[in-house]
């Protein structure tokens, strides 16, 4: 059977692929910059320890601003979902914390991206074979 132009993704290309890498990663960027971004400032502790920058609800603030486009992206693609999401907020961290004087921020953004690598994969499995079955596939 011949493909021609239309290649193994259909008539419009790595469009279906590409689609939820390119929103999930977008959003993800604009996600930490609104969550996250502007808090750069550590709290001291009267007993001289420091904390933060970030408190606990910007970080579930992001994840739950994320849900969607990820579940969204997921539905359409797993493989985008996962992808976008993991190099939009690894890209983020690492611009906001390359100014970092310990040196050590490149331990962090690797565990931004392990962990946001491992979550995202696990719920996009769960949209996948789950969810989407239900309610079908886009196109």
């Amino acid at each position: 059977m011949r493909q021609g132009l239309r290649g193994p993704h259909g008539p419009h290309g790595s469009v279906p692929l590409l689609l939820p890498i390119l929103v999930t990663a977008g959003l993800s960027l604009a996600g930490w910059a609104a969550w996250l971004g502007w808090d750069q400032h550590r709290d001291v502790q009267p007993d001289g320890t420091t904390t933060g920058p970030y408190e606990a609800w910007q970080v579930v603030g992001l994840v739950l601003t994320l849900l969607v486009p990820v579940s969204w992206a997921a539905w359409r693609h797993a493989t985008g979902a996962v992808l976008g999401t993991t190099a939009g907020l690894t890209v983020a961290a690492c611009y906001d914390w390359s100014d970092d004087a310990s040196g050590l921020y490149g331990v962090g953004v690797g565990m931004v991206m392990l962990g946001t690598l491992a979550v995202t994969a696990g719920f996009s499995a769960v949209i996948s074979s789950v969810i989407a079955p239900r309610i079908g596939r886009p196109g």
